[in-house]
This record gives C-alpha cells, sequence and structure tokens, in this order.
C-alpha cells in the first residue's frame, strides 16, 4: 500500500508564495546594460504644480524607442523635496540620443482652484548623449525647469536639464545592496542622493567594508562567489569563487583587511578568505542556516549566528578552527557587541527576548525582554544605546543597555532590515525593504533627515564613516 504524503494547507500557501517570488526574481545583467533616471528635488515655485507621466522612453540614435517602467508616475511639486527615482530600463549596448516624455495631466493649482493645464500634442524629446555598455548599469539625473514648463499660467510643456552625476569624494561614498535587482545604489552620504548604481550578479545581500584600503566586498548569494568594490574607482574590479551551492549571505572583515569570513546558508559553513590573494583557504562547518557573522573587535574570533539550528558557532578565526557552539534562544538572527567588546546582545527572529552574552566565558549572563520580530541591531559605539528594527513595524526602538528599557524611539516610516551608524555626520541609516528605500534620522533628535530611493528588496547599507 502506497504512503500518501498530507501538506498541510498552509504549508502549500507558503511554497506557491515562495515560488511566485522566485519567478519575480530579476535576472542579473547579461547582454544589455541598464539606465536608472532619478529626479532632483523641485524648486519651491513648483509646489502648486503636479503633472502625470504617461512614459518616458529612451531614443537610441538610430530613433528607435525603449520604455522605462516607471515608478513614480505623479509628481506633485509639494512633494518633491527629495530626490526620486523615476524608473529605469534594460537597454541594448550602444549610443543614445535622449529621453522622450509623454505627459498624461498636468494641474496648476490657483487662488481660484486648480486648472488642467494645455498638453503638447506629441511626446517631448529632450536631447542627451549618453552610451549604454554590457553589463553596466548607469544613473541619469534630471532637473526641472518650472519657469519654461509652465508657459503663460495655461499650458505645460515639460523642460529639463539633464546629467550624470560624478564620482562622489571616496570619503563620503555609501552602499545599498538590492537583492531583487542584482545591483548596489551608490550614494553621497552628505547629499543624501544617489549617483551611481553598480551592476552585480545574483542576490547581493551583506557587505563588509575596509575603509583603510577602500575595498568593500559583496557577497552574491546566487553565484556563490564575492564581488570585490573599488570604493574609489566605484566598480567591482574582481571576484572571489566558492563552491557551487554555498549561497554566501553576510560577511565580516578582520580589522587588519587580511582575512574575510562569509556565512554560507546553503551549504552551513563559513568560508575563510585570504584577502591578498583572494582565494578561499579553509572551510569551517557550523550549525544549520548560519545567516550572519560577526568579528570581535581583536579580529580573533568570529561569532556565526545559525538560525536553524538555534546556536552561535565561535571560530577561531588565525587557526581556522571552530572553538564551540553556544545554544541559544529559537532563530538567532544577528548581534552586536558594545564599545568596550565584553558583551554581545543578540537578537532571535521570532523570540521576544534579547540575549547578552559575555564573549570572554561564552556564557549567557541575562535574556532581556524587548519586541517580538527583530530583524536588525545596532549599538552606537559612542553612547552604546541599543538600536533595534522589527519586521512590520515602522519604530525603530532605542533601549538602555543598563535596564533593557526602551528610553527612546526613530520613526523611520517603514519597516527595517538593516542599520548601519555614520559616525562622522551623526546619521542612523536604515534599509527599508517595504519602502525600497534608505531612511536616515538624526542620532540626537531622532528626526528623519531625508530618504533615498534605492532598488527593489534593498538588503544591508555600509558607507565610509561608518562605526
Amino acid at each position: 500500500m502506497k504512503r500518501v504524503l498530507l501538506i498541510p494547507p498552509i504549508f502549500l500557501v507558503f511554497l506557491v508564495g515562495c515560488q511566485a517570488k522566485f519567478l519575480q526574481l530579476k535576472p542579473p545583467l547579461e547582454e544589455e546594460g541598464e539606465v536608472f533616471l532619478y529626479i532632483q528635488p523641485f524648486p519651491q515655485e513648483s509646489d502648486r504644480l503636479k503633472f502625470k507621466m504617461d512614459s518616458i522612453s529612451a531614443v537610441r540614435n538610430d530613433g528607435m524607442e525603449f520604455p522605462l517602467s516607471l515608478s513614480l508616475t505623479e509628481l506633485r511639486g509639494r512633494d518633491m523635496r527629495r530626490q526620486r527615482l523615476l524608473g529605469s530600463v534594460r537597454l541594448p549596448p550602444g549610443s543614445y540620443g535622449g529621453l522622450s516624455f509623454k505627459i498624461k495631466e498636468a494641474i496648476l493649482k490657483s487662488e481660484e482652484g486648480e486648472a488642467a493645464l494645455l498638453l503638447p500634442g506629441a511626446p517631448v524629446k529632450i536631447d542627451f548623449s549618453f552610451n549604454v555598455s554590457r553589463k553596466r548599469a548607469i544613473v541619469i539625473s534630471l532637473v526641472f525647469n518650472y519657469a519654461e514648463s509652465v508657459r503663460q499660467g495655461f499650458s505645460f510643456s515639460p523642460v529639463f536639464s539633464i546629467f550624470i552625476p560624478a564620482k562622489p569624494i571616496t570619503s563620503v561614498v555609501g552602499f545599498v545592496t538590492n537583492s531583487g535587482s542584482n545591483n548596489i545604489t551608490v550614494f553621497d552620504k552628505k547629499l543624501g542622493q544617489a549617483v551611481a548604481v553598480i551592476a552585480t550578479g545574483s542576490r547581493p545581500a551583506g557587505m563588509a567594508l575596509d575603509q583603510r584600503l577602500k575595498r568593500a566586498y559583496v557577497a552574491l548569494s546566487g553565484e556563490d562567489r564575492v564581488g570585490v568594490i573599488d570604493v574609489t574607482a566605484v566598480d567591482i574590479i574582481d571576484s572571489i569563487n566558492l563552491s557551487i551551492g554555498d549561497h554566501p549571505q553576510e560577511l565580516a572583515i578582520t580589522p587588519d583587511g587580511k582575512v574575510l569570513l562569509t556565512a554560507n546558508t546553503g551549504s552551513n559553513t563559513v568560508s575563510i578568505i585570504d584577502l591578498e590573494s583572494l582565494t578561499e583557504v579553509s572551510k569551517v562547518r557550523v550549525g544549520n542556516g548560519p545567516n550572519s557573522v560577526l568579528m570581535d573587535p581583536q579580529g580573533r574570533r568570529a561569532y556565526v549566528f545559525n538560525t536553524a539550528s538555534n546556536t552561535i558557532s565561535v571560530i577561531d578565526v588565525p587557526n581556522r578552527a571552530l572553538v564551540t557552539n553556544i545554544p541559544t534562544d529559537p532563530s538567532p538572527l544577528r548581534g552586536q557587541f558594545n564599545r568596550r567588546g565584553d558583551r554581545l546582545y543578540v537578537i532571535n527572529e521570532i523570540y521576544a527576548y534579547l540575549t547578552v552574552i559575555d564573549p570572554f566565558s561564552l556564557s549567557v549572563l541575562r535574556r532581556a525582554t524587548v519586541t517580538m520580530g527583530a530583524s536588525a541591531i545596532k549599538v552606537d559605539r559612542n553612547t552604546d544605546l541599543i538600536y533595534l528594527g522589527k519586521r512590520r513595524d515602522p519604530v525603530v526602538e532605542v533601549y538602555n543597555p543598563s535596564t533593557f528599557f526602551p528610553v527612546d524611539y526613530v520613526r523611520a516610516g517603514g519597516e527595517v532590515a538593516y542599520m548601519a551608524i555614520d559616525g562622522e555626520e551623526r546619521k542612523l541609516h536604515m534599509v527599508s525593504p517595504e519602502r525600497n528605500s534608505l531612511l536616515i534620522s538624526d542620532l540626537v533628535s531622532k528626526k528623519a533627515v531625508s530618504e533615498l530611493d534605492v532598488g527593489e528588496e534593498p538588503y544591508w547599507v555600509t558607507l565610509m564613516g561608518e562605526r
């Protein structure tokens, strides 16, 4: 008699959802290039205007047009106080002569009320020469000219100046990995604006930044390799191949910049990589489902958070060996050290506790009740305050490390998946997959400073000057 496997309906829904998400994944660039179109903040005089885009197309030199996939269609002057991503398009390599805009509607508000403006009878083409290269992405920026676009108070024909942003000064560069769109958004942290996009391989996830050598490393989970980025050139210059099926998720680097560790969720291992030769020199087997890896301040021990086996693996980095596995509460996700390095704070994905571990004795000191569904943790090394982000919650809570009571909060505006602190600008950077954006708040006032549109499914943020 054959045995029939019965799958619970709720699990079937989960599988179907995962399959649908998998099918929607955007493939990496191969024979094409990609253009990302951003628009700069509007002048204040535009507050009374709103208009809708019907389409925007890139126009090749032979006259062929390629429509963009629009992220934003309605532009309200009073809401355009920050840079916004208008859309993107994958293009065949070659030379292009400009952009074509088709306007659906334009309305101007006055003391008498709102009035529809007369629109041009044909799409408006704006000349601008740019080149598209295979497997490369570029950012094109628009500046809206209100005075020339609204004519005599009753007609509208958009006028933009167009430019490709210059590479930022190395000291102000930041990076956001976008797992869903297979790229990295490069931003200027002083301006709070996107300035470039780096096309990567499949599913870029965690990053490790060597600020001294100006090198960044990104885990390419879908391709079992690590990309090497020159921070000054803002480009991938090399890659490190891992084993098939490793699926590297998050990274950690020793303080001297000589050794890189990758948490490999696919093989339940950690790769130890020599950064001088860019080769994997050893593999250490850890627990099941290693999600994240954290280096201690001395660079001698690494802590691997095994979400599926409820353990933390401790690795002796110089000897490339497993020291022990520490049992934890369910689903340890990530951890952070306090400023003295004598306390390790661990968040759990499905458990409403923060675990405090002594990294010297490897013993659990206490469990503090915090919040269910923690997704991100960051410790401010200047104050020792603990910032906790949660799934499906737009508020980041701030905890006192002595009492573990919340003492403040930061309104993020969306769910937070990862955080970084800019020690130079004293700002908290928060990645929001819900909004496909990077949210930035002041550490002192806890008030929102700016928001930056990035790619799909943003995962990680790192920046020069990070602490």
